[in-house]
């Protein structure tokens, strides 16, 4: 379907919120959702207050040309119809933060292997969301694109890189990057929920500055 999930819209959205991403690939757009989303969160939420200037990058890629509508215009910088396993070699640009929402399924499972491993040597990290049951889906909305070929499993897409997986009960939702990226993400989150805790807020953000200024000061004697 040209859709995904509501379910896990708020925990695939805190993620790319923590990434803060300033160049986002979308492969799969369909409806377009997480590039409104993105575009929303990533811009409006930016403290700006410019409604009309953008200055992140959002790309998007759509196999089925039917899909793209004037929204998709409006939100992506760059939209490719195509094939990702037939444009991803042509596209220079490396990007922070590549999106596969409810996209992984769709494609055999050596196929899914190869893009992976292209998507993580051309970029910085790779958002996933692929259901741990996929449905019996074969072709929607006139679209062949949308049978569903694949299972994955945790281990599957752990194998591949260093990675963090977000707990939910029907998707994988995992990102893959390098352990610098993967690294500090698991800290953001970590401190998000540690601030929860009732006095801890102002405690964490207090050490948090007091680490920075001895990191400061290490690099003035060095």
């Amino acid at each position: 379907m040209p859709s995904s999930q509501h379910y896990h819209i708020s925990k695939i959205m805190d993620i790319i919120i923590h990434l803060n991403p300033m160049s986002i690939l979308d492969i799969g757009t369909g409806f377009g959702k997480y590039g409104v989303l993105c575009r929303e969160y990533l811009e409006l939420w930016d403290g700006r207050h410019n409604y009309s200037q953008f200055l992140r990058r959002i790309d998007g890629v759509e196999v089925f040309e039917d899909y793209i509508t004037p929204l998709h215009k409006f939100v992506y910088n760059n939209i490719y119809i195509s094939d990702i396993m037939d444009v991803l070699d042509k596209i220079e640009s490396r990007y922070d933060l590549v999106l596969l929402i409810d996209v992984l399924e769709h494609f055999e499972k050596h196929q899914g292997e190869t893009l992976l491993h292209k998507i993580l040597r051309k970029n910085d990290g790779v958002l996933i969301s692929t259901p741990k049951k996929p449905s019996s889906q074969k072709d929607a909305f006139g679209n062949v694109y949308e049978t569903h070929r694949s299972k994955w499993t945790k281990d599957d897409l752990g194998n591949l890189a260093s990675n963090l997986f977000i707990n939910d009960r029907v998707s994988h939702i995992a990102y893959l990057g390098n352990d610098g990226n993967v690294t500090k993400l698991k800290r953001k989150l970590r401190l998000k929920e540690v601030s929860k805790i009732p006095g801890m807020s102002f405690s964490m953000n207090r050490a948090d500055r007091l680490l920075k200024k001895v990191n400061r000061m290490k690099n003035t004697i060095n």
